[in-house]
């Protein structure tokens, strides 16, 4: 009786062994490539900006190396801006975002800010900050992009901070690419 419980027993064991030392190894699943992070594109115009046109394009390339989330980039002929920037003869002044595709927002790049003394880049960075919902932390060191004038006529640092850096990257991180502008507040940069 033992013989014939035992014998069909060893006989699916054996089986079993000799299946397991026979199989291929197992091998895990190809892990799935790496996601590519979104990134936002917004269009910037500066054919209204006359003679800070360098000034906004030397901007907007401060912000396309300091931020990873959103990217800057002269609007393509037929296409719509969501950054439209504009010089006059006031005080520099921009709209608050953050501007998503298809927002608009204006940025002034006022003459008084360099009539005064104030870096165009600096200022035209500072601005395009507020279009990317940066507002004002004034005052505030050179160090500081949004302390704006009051770093200083002698402030040249078009650079935002890591604090400002990380404030943007939250803005557009996310792939909220839909999202309509924030406030839209117009934010005049006064002394």
């Amino acid at each position: 009786m033992l013989r014939r419980v035992l014998s069909p027993l060893l006989i699916a064991l054996s089986a079993l062994a000799l299946t397991l030392a026979t199989a291929a190894p197992a091998t895990a699943a190809p892990a799935d490539p790496p996601q590519q992070l979104r990134q936002t594109v917004l269009y910037y115009d500066a054919s209204q900006a006359a003679e800070y046109t360098s000034a906004v394009s030397s901007a907007a390339l401060v912000w396309n190396h300091s931020v990873t989330s959103v990217r800057l980039e002269p609007v393509p002929a037929g296409l719509r801006a969501e950054i439209r920037v504009v010089a006059d003869d006031g005080w520099p002044r921009a709209q608050l975002g953050p501007v998503r595709p298809g927002g608009q927002v204006t940025v002034w790049m006022g003459r008084q800010g360099t009539d005064a003394g104030h870096d165009a880049v600096r200022i035209a960075a500072h601005e395009l900050g507020h279009s990317l919902g940066l507002p004002d932390i004034k005052p505030g060191p050179c160090s500081s992009l949004m302390s704006g004038s009051t770093g200083g006529v002698s402030c040249t640092n078009p650079y935002p901070n890591a604090f400002e850096r990380a404030w943007v990257e939250a803005n557009y991180g996310s792939g909220l690419t839909g999202q309509p502008v924030s406030d839209g507040r117009l934010l005049v940069d006064s002394l």
